[in-house]
């Protein structure tokens, strides 16, 4: 089943919080989801999950919207508040609970508690859950219906660094099953070892949609390292041969506009020594900064004392 999201448009008020919205998550594959804070995230998932009704567009899940879909958790399984439960529940009841109202068998609750597992904590109170534990059930909670669709906003929140290793590579697993999942988060190097693909939007509408690696290779570029105890002759050298050089440091010339070859080529035609050439691969985070730098509704100034 496909994930579709098709020039999807919505108001609060002065506020245009979905501006054309349009993407696709195929089977098979994980598509990180990320933007900052008023981007219009949470609003597309919620217009994906029918809690909001969108102006204009539409987001469809195999064809078919979510309120159409009978029994929808056997469809999409969904991950968007994991303190969205009763705490004087245990965990064992919540999803026996949610299992009954989907016509869903009672063994299956088990099967997915040892899955994330909570086993050892399923007959404890979910309101005394850590928020770790509390993802845990929420993912519980998503795979009951065993979906080929996951929708997770934020998964990662309060997971131990064990935590965070087992989500990534649980998720891989399902998405090898042909699953599509859909994962919202901030958390880029997470997406950048575990995505597919990414979605990157900027106020209510996409900036870009690409793999991981097409993303970087188009829109970073690759750097060279230099360090030489001669920075200042070295990026001479370099300017004079037509490549780009910029001095970052006492010992470092980073450049950015040709091989690590080309600047060992020009380097030692000149005579200038280096100790140390590397190519430093940008990151997701790197792209992620540069596509909405003009996009973030909230940004902190860049003041560090107090203004007397």
């Amino acid at each position: 089943m496909t994930i579709e999201v098709s020039g999807l448009y919505k108001r609060f008020g002065s506020t245009q919080a979905l501006d054309g919205m349009t993407f696709t998550v195929p089977p098979g594959q994980i598509t990180g989801f990320v933007g900052p804070n008023g981007a219009g995230k949470s609003t597309t998932i919620r217009v994906i999950l029918g809690l909001d009704a969108p102006d204009r567009g539409e987001a469809l899940v195999g064809g078919q919207r979510y309120q159409s879909l009978r029994l929808p958790l056997r469809h999409v399984g969904a991950l968007i508040d994991a303190a969205a439960l009763q705490p004087s529940r245990s965990a064992r009841n919540h999803l026996l609970w949610l299992a009954c109202s989907q016509k869903i068998a009672t063994g299956r609750v088990d099967e997915v508690i040892e899955l994330v597992g909570l086993a050892s904590a399923a007959r404890r109170k979910a309101g005394g859950f850590s928020l770790g534990m509390r993802q845990r059930l929420g993912i519980a909670a998503a795979m009951l219906g065993d979906p080929p669709v996951l929708i997770l906003d934020e998964p990662f929140n309060g997971m131990d660094p064990e935590g965070i290793i087992w989500i990534r590579q649980f998720l891989r697993s399902l998405a090898l099953e042909g699953r599509a999942i859909l994962v919202s988060s901030h958390l880029m190097g997470e997406l950048e070892d575990m995505a597919d693909h990414v979605v990157i939007v900027g106020r209510g509408r996409v900036l870009a949609d690409a793999t991981v690696d097409e993303l970087i290779a188009r829109l970073s570029g690759d750097q060279v390292l230099l360090r030489t105890a001669m920075p200042a002759e070295a990026a001479a050298a370099l300017q004079q041969a037509g490549v780009t050089a910029s001095i970052t440091g006492r010992r470092t010339v980073v450049v950015s506009d040709a091989s690590a070859q080309r600047a060992v080529e020009v380097l030692s035609q000149v005579g200038i020594a280096f100790s140390e050439v590397t190519t430093a691969r940008a990151t997701l985070e790197d792209v992620y900064l540069q596509l909405t730098a003009s996009e973030a509704e909230y940004r902190a100034t860049s003041s560090t004392g107090t203004q007397r």
